[in-house]
């Protein structure tokens, strides 16, 4: 979070530990006992619609760690974008030295510890919920003015006693509406103290001033981020960014980070905002099913440095229902199974760029396509191309946007036209990249899978020939792929086969000595390297001498 120095902002650590041991029945019934209806199964209609998908006008569910009955921000929100598929970042190698790339992931959450609940705790108030004041007595100017509709009751972020961030998360799911707040002691008279706060629309987009910080360093909301109970485990899937925390960053922050809280210039160091995800090659069969739901959302929304604090120690919600051992494998995974996600395109006024879906063709096959961007306004654009086979990352000409002149003309997107041969068979990603010269970047990509093509084999015509004279024969072999080759000759007369390794050669000689009078079939096949098979057989006609 932050505190009072001259930039606003002061980068602070929290202590956490990881948990290995079990509760005690007590600290349990603790639990229990702020988890309110948490068991309540979540109402499944209201996933995946739009920024209003369910109307409620009694809350159904309230109190803490509560099912939450509706989609948290609209679809196209930054949070919920699939980013399984954007570039890597350039400094990404960089980005994981300077967070650890050695160091173990930790599940920030679970069900006890240290007597009180463990992770960032949340309540589910229905709108008839009173408000009371807030007084913030750290960043009032940063802060959203309350009143706020908190209860009595609200959970505490580490207990009711304790000396850490102290968030209190408190979702109004009969407005949809969050309200979060940081450093927060409750007073005698009802209201509240706390170091900020911030009010969060959960149908917008809108994001904090810029500049502002919220509930967290970052600027960001908390609740949208955490890991809960009933997506991981009720429902099996998140579909949402997830918020993390990192030991160190640096004196900037991205989008849809809103405040900084470092006074680093460390270009290395990572700023708030950052998104990363776990590399799609990681393995994560041989986990438990909690992580595997944990490391499917790594892998297609992220997660997003959201404050200082433990090292790469993922947030989440605690529950009584947590499987604490089970939380505690996702330390299998280390930062350097993450890598750092050019999240440019996600930006308002992101350029758009379309080249269509996925498509299939043959070993030496052209793939032509053509494409469109368009975006805000820019004196330049440039573009790249990467088709995905080791050529790299390759300049791509374009046509400019027509712009639009009202009521006139409408505007025209830019254009640009693909053309490329695969030298080889295998499942490819076109990535095309066009960035505006204010900074502006949209990125597409589609997969181009490429069919092997068995060589083709020429061996000449039949022949006569008298016995015991020698066959020599040229053969050649065509194959659009740049592939190696082996051959196998039958010579039909009961000698055996005789196999050769070609390499890359596209032509051989064979030779073959028929003793015994007779018609004999000569059958010469070719294989490639990715199992493709030629063949040509002739006849050879032997006479007595």
């Amino acid at each position: 979070m932050s505190d009072a120095s001259d930039i606003g902002i002061a980068a602070k650590r929290r202590v956490a530990a990881i948990v290995m041991t079990v509760a005690t029945a007590a600290a349990i019934a603790l639990l229990a006992a702020v988890a309110g209806a948490a068991a309540s199964p979540r109402p499944a209609a209201a996933r995946g619609a739009g920024p209003r998908a369910v109307a409620l006008t009694v809350a159904r569910d309230v109190g803490s760690a509560c099912p939450i009955p509706f989609p948290l921000f609209p679809a196209d929100n930054a949070w919920n974008a699939d980013i399984s598929a954007l570039p890597v970042d350039a400094n990404s190698a960089d980005y994981i030295a300077a967070m650890g790339a050695a160091t173990e992931i930790h599940a920030d959450f679970g069900t006890v510890w240290n007597g009180a609940p463990n992770g960032i705790p949340y309540v589910c108030v229905a709108g008839t919920q009173p408000k009371v004041p807030v007084d913030f007595v750290e960043f009032g100017g940063e802060s959203d003015p309350g009143p706020y509709p908190i209860p009595a009751n609200a959970p505490v972020e580490g207990g009711s006693s304790s000396d850490g961030d102290r968030h209190v998360l408190v979702l109004d799911v009969d407005n949809q509406r969050l309200y979060e707040l940081y450093h927060a002691y409750p007073q005698g008279d009802g209201s509240w103290h706390a170091g900020s706060g911030a009010v969060f629309d959960l149908t917008s987009n809108a994001l904090r001033p810029d500049g502002w910080t919220s509930a967290d360093a970052a600027g960001l909301p908390m609740l949208p981020g955490l890991v809960r109970y009933d997506e991981v485990v009720t429902e099996g899937e998140i579909d949402h960014a997830l918020r993390f925390t990192v030991s160190e960053t640096q004196m900037a922050y991205l989008y849809p980070a809103t405040h900084f809280a470092s006074d680093s210039t460390d270009p290395d160091l990572p700023p708030m905002g950052l998104r990363l995800r776990l590399k799609a090659g990681i393995d994560i069969s041989g986990l438990p099913a909690e992580i595997r739901t944990i490391c499917r959302a790594l892998k297609k929304y992220g997660m997003i440095v959201a404050d200082n604090g433990g090292p790469w120690y993922i947030s989440g919600a605690p529950d009584a229902r947590w499987d604490d051992d089970a939380l505690h494998a996702i330390s299998q995974l280390s930062g350097s199974d993450f890598e750092v996600v050019d999240t440019r395109s996600l930006e308002p006024g992101a350029v758009m760029v379309d080249i269509g879906g996925d498509v299939t063709l043959r070993e030496g096959d052209a793939l032509t396509r053509e494409g469109t961007f368009s975006g805000a306004a820019s004196s330049g654009w440039t573009a790249t191309v990467d088709y995905g086979d080791g050529s790299g990352s390759l300049p791509l000409a374009l046509v400019p946007p027509v712009p639009a002149v009202p009521p006139a003309t409408a505007g025209e997107p830019g254009t640009f036209s693909l053309s490329h041969r695969y030298a080889d068979n295998g499942r490819r990603v076109v990535t095309v990249t066009v960035e505006g010269d204010g900074g502006t970047l949209g990125t597409s990509r589609f997969s181009a899978t490429v069919r092997n093509v068995p060589p083709t084999v020429r061996a000449g015509r039949n022949v006569t020939l008298r016995a015991g004279a020698t066959l020599r024969r040229l053969v050649r072999l065509s194959d659009p792929g740049a592939d190696t080759w082996r051959a196998r000759i039958a010579w039909g007369d009961g000698s055996g086969v005789r196999r050769l390794r070609l390499g890359r050669r596209t032509t051989f000689t064979i030779r073959h000595i028929f003793s015994r009078p007779g018609v004999y079939g000569v059958r010469v096949s070719v294989i490639d390297d990715d199992g493709g098979h030629g063949s040509r057989r002739f006849l050879v006609t032997v006479r007595r001498q």
